[in-house]
């Protein structure tokens, strides 16, 4: 990793954000919304700034309310994102107190929680460093189907070993996921006949544009919600 995570444009952190409530899943606090008694669940893995960014909570509700999914937002990082600008930690010193190995554990926890509750079929997405929590859990049947935006940390070894349906979304001018990056991964997918798989380099956006774009900026708007219905498609063909 060359340099820090998801530095530009932090959001305006709120727990008051968004349509659903706040409870505990899988020993997490967790933001949810749609049917709760759905059989089909999306996890929503953020990136540094943590579940209660705003722009992650509106696409969260998004997706419960035009698919039907059941959405879940763990707070992977138990009150502690980085914020860029007001912490006094380095990201990397902060990075060894929330690596995504950690994040991948008590992802499955959530995961074995869902489906304790009767959830037959779960989709993934990450951002930045949710991404690589959600292809290690693409690498067995934890999920059914991945989608993963402006990824860091994601190695293209990583690729070599996924099972589950994987979407990329990526940007232009992102310099932690960069294009050249991207295509690699998608040399080493196109491999693996075996794994349905999507990768999508977005003209002229930066790291981080799915979900920290500005609300009076209609042109960062219209990528980000250019991305969210792929993102949408990609699960509603898979989590079924």
């Amino acid at each position: 990793m060359s340099g820090p995570l998801c530095c530009e444009n932090p959001p305006i952190l709120s727990s008051t954000c968004g349509a659903g409530s706040v409870t505990e899943i899988g020993g997490l606090k967790t933001y949810v919304t749609g049917p709760s008694d759905s059989k089909l669940a999306i996890l929503l893995i953020s990136d540094v700034f943590g579940f209660e960014a705003p722009n992650l909570r509106k696409l969260a509700d998004k997706i419960a309310t035009t698919a039907g999914f059941y959405v879940v937002v763990p707070d992977f990082f138990y009150g502690d994102p980085y914020n860029f600008g007001n912490d006094p930690r380095p990201v990397l010193d902060w990075l060894q107190s929330h690596g995504t190995d950690k994040g991948f554990e008590d992802a499955k926890l959530v995961i074995a929680a869902l489906k304790n509750k009767g959830v037959s079929t779960i989709g993934a997405a990450g951002f930045c460093w949710g991404a690589k929590v959600v292809v290690d859990l693409s690498k067995s049947d934890y999920i059914q189907a991945a989608v993963l935006l402006h990824p860091t940390i994601v190695t293209v070894d990583d690729f070599k070993e996924v099972k589950a349906p994987v979407a990329i979304l990526g940007g232009e001018f992102d310099e932690y996921a960069p294009p050249e990056l991207l295509k690699q991964f998608e040399e080493v997918l196109s491999t693996k006949h075996e794994v349905k798989s999507y990768v999508k380099i977005f003209p002229g956006v930066p790291h981080g544009w799915t979900t920290r774009y500005k609300d009076d900026d209609e042109t960062a708007i219209k990528h980000a919600g250019e991305a969210h219905q792929d993102l949408l498609d990609w699960f509603s063909q898979y989590v079924k």
